[in-house]
This record gives C-alpha cells, structure tokens and sequence, in this order.
C-alpha cells in the first residue's frame, strides 16, 4: 500500500504508511495547516493523528484485516467434509437453467465457479479501469473542488478522455495535476 501527503495543493510525502506519517508529524509540528494524507489505491482521505510520535507506525488508520469463512471459525470440527472456503448461498434460476446446469460436467456448483472465473477474468481490465476513476474522483473530490472547471474534469474523467481531463487541468498545481492523472490511469 502507498500513501501520498499533500499540504495545501503540493505534494510532500509519498511511500509507506510509516514514511508519510513521519511526513505528517513533522509537518504538523512545522506550522502546516491543510494537511491532507490519501491512501493511493482508493483515492481516500486517511485521518491519522498528526500529534502521535512518529515512532508509532499508525496502524489505527489501516482497516481491519477481512477474516476468511475458513479463518472464521477456530472451533475443532468434527466428521464430515473439510472447510475448503466455500460458502453456500441460495441462487433463483429459471427451471431450464437448472436443467442445463445438471447436464454440465462437474454438476451445477463446478459449473456456476467456471462461469463466475471466466468473467472474472474477462471483465479484470474493465474493473481495475473503474476503481482507477473512483480513486482519482475521491482524491479530486476531496483536495481540487474550489478550483478552475472541477466539474468538466470530473466528467472528463467518467468519460475515460484522460487527455481532455489533463487539457483542464493544466491551470492547477502542477502536484495535483499529476497525482490526479496517475490515479485515474489503471495499474496493469
């Protein structure tokens, strides 16, 4: 996970929750007013106490860690079939889709996972391309809406006309700008 720490409209940290936190603490004891630390994946605002001693690495500010269905319970169990992850859920089909998913090999559940991977995997660019907008809209949305054509940006940006978006921008801080820019482009 990378974070970025912006004061005002520049850019003055990025890297590793404990370097921007440092970041932060120095800043804040420095005299900075608008301070602002952005988890880089998502494009959200973290709130971390400017006032701790850098030597704390400021884990309150990550979310907990998911517990898996199989880290779920620690209970010893008893006869039957291993815990492999998989959780059951009721699925409503039309009777002739139920009737073609007994005909597959594998049977309905093996099945229903193929289907479910295949689009997965299918629609991976589509998602990571969607997250990338959602995370730069979060970063505009909380540090650049006061400035010069926010909204054309924004629908620049839901657009996916990244060029348009950079052509707007370019009155505004050169840090925002580019973090703008390198958020909305999907990671592949």
């Amino acid at each position: 996970m990378s974070y970025t720490l912006f004061d005002g409209h520049r850019r003055i940290a990025a890297g590793t929750l404990a370097e921007t936190t440092r970041a932060l603490h120095e800043a804040s004891t420095g005299g900075s007013q608008w301070l602002l630390l952005f988890e880089d994946a998502t494009g959200r605002q973290i709130d971390v106490d400017a006032r701790a001693e850098p030597a704390s690495p400021a884990d309150a500010a990550l979310p907990p860690e998911p517990v898996s269905a199989g880290e779920a319970s620690t209970a010893p169990r008893g006869p039957g079939r291993p815990r492999l992850g998989v959780v059951a859920r009721e699925v409503t089909l039309l009777p002739h889709h139920w009737e073609w998913l007994a005909a597959q090999p594998g049977g309905a559940s093996v099945t229903l996972r193929k289907l479910v991977e295949h689009a997965r995997k299918a629609g991976a660019s589509d998602e990571r391309a969607r997250n990338a907008r959602e995370a730069s809209y979060r970063f505009l949305h909380a540090i650049a809406g006061n400035l010069p054509d926010y909204e054309e940006v924004t629908r620049a940006l839901f657009a996916a006309d990244l060029l348009r978006m950079e052509q707007l921008m370019l009155p505004w801080p050169t840090d925002v700008r580019e973090h703008a820019v390198r958020l909305a482009t999907p990671n592949d």
